[in-house]
């Protein structure tokens, strides 16, 4: 793909990838957005849109030639998210990409409590052999998340007893990985522990969600059958259903606990908290 950009961005139609595109935009950054539907891609200056999907290797190959780096955001959740991600990390390799920069998410491991982290450190694992140089951008439970938790009677419920969290916001997660794309020799072989300035726990968060948006939020912790009894109104496959509630039970375990400092590490900024999130989202 002559005269392309050797920059490529995932993701920009969605929250965290389109944050990304733009920081690179604004910085005068070139990049190819890989999106299913050219008509979503945002309009940035310097972007191009070129159509790809993680499980088709063909269009993938052929949408990656001439990419040096890739910032590649986890696939959607699906019941083959995992197969997906193998799909596109062999396409990048086949297409002589050279470095991918992979959204991966905070302690990450083969039998870690948060079942979708073990997709992600599978993928992880396959971006390691795959010869290619990585970097590993991962990342707390999102802040922005927080206010969704709530049912329509403010009750946040789960499992996750008094476990606290380093929850942090996907701005100071896109600025992070803004930093890396723009020199992502620096970034070689690293993997960074993205988090908040803080550990709270859900009842915590309620406190903080109730001053910050004036609606009275409260956390009811739920027993693991109680926590399934609730969900399965929703009509979810077994594999999402597990995934809802082992939100909750690896913050229980403690597995999202301990904040880092590698935001300011990488920003030169410290990361919003909570309640600083609460109060930069009314001001917009």
């Amino acid at each position: 793909m002559a005269g392309s950009p050797e920059v490529a961005v995932t993701g920009s139609t969605g929250h965290l990838g389109g944050l990304v595109a733009r920081l690179l935009a604004d910085a005068g950054n070139a990049q190819r957005l890989l999106v299913r539907d050219a008509a979503r891609a945002p309009e940035l200056a310097g972007a191009v849109p070129v159509i790809c999907a993680y499980a088709d290797p063909v269009e993938a190959s052929a949408a990656l030639e001439g990419v040096k780096t890739l910032f590649m955001v986890s696939a959607a959740e699906a019941e083959d998210r995992l197969q997906q991600h193998y799909t596109f990390v062999d396409a990048a390799a086949a297409a002589g990409v050279q470095h991918i920069v992979y959204t991966s998410f905070f302690g990450a491991a083969p039998d870690c409590t948060f079942t979708l982290g073990r997709d992600h450190y599978a993928t992880e694992e396959r971006i390691r052999t795959s010869g290619m140089d990585f970097t590993f951008l991962r990342d707390n439970f999102y802040l922005d998340f927080l206010p969704l938790l709530a049912g329509e009677d403010g009750v946040i419920r789960g499992p996750a007893g008094g476990g606290v969290m380093a929850a942090v916001a996907r701005a100071d997660i896109a600025r992070s990985a803004a930093t890396v794309l723009r020199d992502p020799a620096l970034h070689v072989g690293r993997t960074y522990d993205l988090t908040g300035p803080e550990d709270i726990s859900l009842a915590r968060a309620a406190e903080l969600l109730t001053s910050g948006t004036g609606r009275t939020i409260t956390f009811h912790h739920e027993t693991l059958a109680e926590a399934y009894a609730s969900r399965a109104s929703f009509g979810a496959p077994p594999w999402q259903v597990d995934a809802w509630v082992s939100t909750y039970t690896a913050i229980a375990a403690g597995e999202l606990a301990g904040p880092t400092s590698a935001v300011h590490e990488l920003t030169g900024r410290e990361p919003l908290g909570l309640a600083g999130f609460l109060a930069a989202s009314h001001r917009l």
